[in-house]
């Protein structure tokens, strides 16, 4: 019996700490968009590494590559 009064308010102390983080995870916007992470793994947009790096050295390129208003004049 002794040890149900050191039970009884450890479980009760547990309770209200799984209580608060669920409503701060809650406030937090955790539960906001449920559906997105599940749709999301399905999703096959993932490309291999070499391509990555083709396309962000393509990208790096392109902007190398445009023209300054005024440079064609010679001034």
């Amino acid at each position: 019996m002794e040890s149900m009064y050191f039970l009884i308010p450890v479980s009760l102390l547990i309770l209200v700490g799984a209580t608060g983080v669920l409503i701060w995870s809650v406030y937090s916007g955790q539960y906001d968009d449920m559906e997105r992470e599940g749709e999301r793994i399905l999703q096959d947009d993932d490309l291999p590494v070499a391509a990555e790096q083709q396309q962000a050295d393509s990208a790096d390129d392109d902007t190398e590559k445009q023209p300054v208003e005024g440079a064609e004049r010679g001034d």
